[in-house]
């Protein structure tokens, strides 16, 4: 790509149809036949962003998940319901759709957690055949909690905040068609699922805003993610250990830290990640593109890994391989250990970046990077301004078609 301008063009009508796919309500499926509705406001829920509707959708989902027949529970449209933190949990009796079409709202003190319930505001956990579509909005109302984070301001201590949305355990899992914005840490983790479907989803925080991955997965297997748009503060998409089978295409992603596989192997840890594909996403201003990153000392895999057909613009570090990451407040120390690396593809890329390295292999010389294959790949400087460069450490890699940079020459 020869400049951003043709990059910034040929993004347009992805960003059209991702932005009317995530706004049309009205294409959800309604349950049909014999379903039934279970509206939060029969249980009680005022709807006034003010007043505590949670015991309001507990009881809700309760007779949502004791219906024998199929249910729906039903956030109504044009109010905001308060909610603190709470897990619905399963199994259900039959299939059901948390239908939010109105908005689920946080509240905006830190001292409505406890230290039992701080990792988590909304948790659906041990449901199979659960989807959760409808148009609406989930509000972390996380600003209080990015002004109070040792990451705004180093003299604070590090603490623990929620996931605006979690999934643990549940089975033949959708979720489609939401705006989930400015959570108080992760907006999304998907942990310890299987056969899960994410799409259409608008997941948005400012860039400034600390640890606020888009989605995060992690312990789960068969999960595609699909034409969603995820600008935050954080990583668009973090991959963690026990991810498996997973495919993500188009994906339009910034401001944020890029799509990343990783961090792995964190404290001595074990990690296993294979047969990942991130396949037509689009990034923009970010500080990564396509990552992987594991600690030293680790210990495990991350292999059977492609990134294709990536557009990129102005992106800090577009292709980068760390396997000395460390985000501590202290020095890292050297160790012999690391994740092993194999099999890695990085196909059909393009862009501009605002760092001359614009390739890193950065590996383990007790355990280096083996079989990373470039193919067909141009970045170049953000306005022309010079040649872009390559760095490679202990990794073994090929090229096919035209690289630029040209990969490391002489450190094969």
């Amino acid at each position: 790509m020869a400049s951003s301008t043709s990059a910034k063009l040929v993004w347009s009508p992805l960003l059209a149809l991702l932005l009317m796919s995530v706004c049309d309500a009205s294409s959800v499926k309604q349950p049909e036949g014999s379903s039934v509705v279970f509206s939060i406001e029969n249980y009680g829920a005022r709807g006034d962003g003010k007043h505590d509707d949670t015991q309001a959708l507990v009881k809700a989902w309760s007779a949502a998940c004791s219906s024998s027949r199929l249910a729906m529970l039903l956030v109504p449209n044009g109010k905001s319901y308060l909610l603190k933190s709470t897990t619905l949990s399963g199994p259900c009796k039959s299939t059901v759709v948390f239908m939010v079409k109105g908005t689920l709202v946080a509240p905006p003190s830190r001292s409505d957690w406890t230290e039992n319930n701080i990792r988590h505001w909304i948790m659906f956990q041990g449901i199979s055949d659960l989807t959760v579509t409808g148009g609406g909005a989930i509000n972390g109302n996380g600003e209080v909690w990015w002004k109070n984070s040792c990451k705004t301001n180093e003299a604070l201590p590090c603490t623990q905040a929620p996931t605006a949305l979690t999934f643990h355990m549940c089975n033949n899992l959708k979720v489609d068609n939401l705006k989930i914005i400015n959570s108080q840490q992760i907006h999304m983790s998907v942990e310890d699922c299987t056969d899960v479907q994410l799409s259409h989803l608008s997941i948005r925080a400012p860039g400034t805003s600390p640890n606020t991955d888009g989605i995060h997965i992690m312990r789960s297997k068969d999960v595609q993610v699909r034409e969603c748009i995820i600008k935050t503060g954080d990583d668009c998409m973090s991959i963690e250990d026990g991810t498996h089978n997973l495919h993500v295409t188009k994906v339009v992603c910034g401001p944020g830290h890029g799509i990343s596989i990783g961090s792995l192997g964190d404290d001595n840890s074990r990690a296993a990640v294979s047969g990942i594909t991130i396949d037509s996403v689009q990034l923009y201003g970010t500080t990564n593109g396509a990552r992987i990153k594991t600690w030293q000392g680790g210990s495990g895999f991350a292999k059977d890994i492609i990134f294709q057909n990536i557009i990129m613009d102005n992106v800090q570090n577009p292709i980068i391989i760390d396997q000395s990451y460390c985000d501590s407040a202290k020095p890292c120390k050297d160790q012999e250990s690391a994740v092993e690396i194999s099999n890695i593809v990085f196909k059909n890329i393009r862009g501009t970046t605002t760092s001359k390295d614009a390739i890193k292999l950065s590996c383990n010389k007790n355990s280096p990077c083996s079989d990373i294959s470039l193919e067909n790949i141009e970045l170049k400087l953000e306005g022309a301004k010079g040649d872009t460069e390559s760095t490679c450490q202990n990794a073994k890699w090929r090229k096919s078609g035209n690289v630029v940079p040209s990969p490391c020459k002489g450190n094969n």
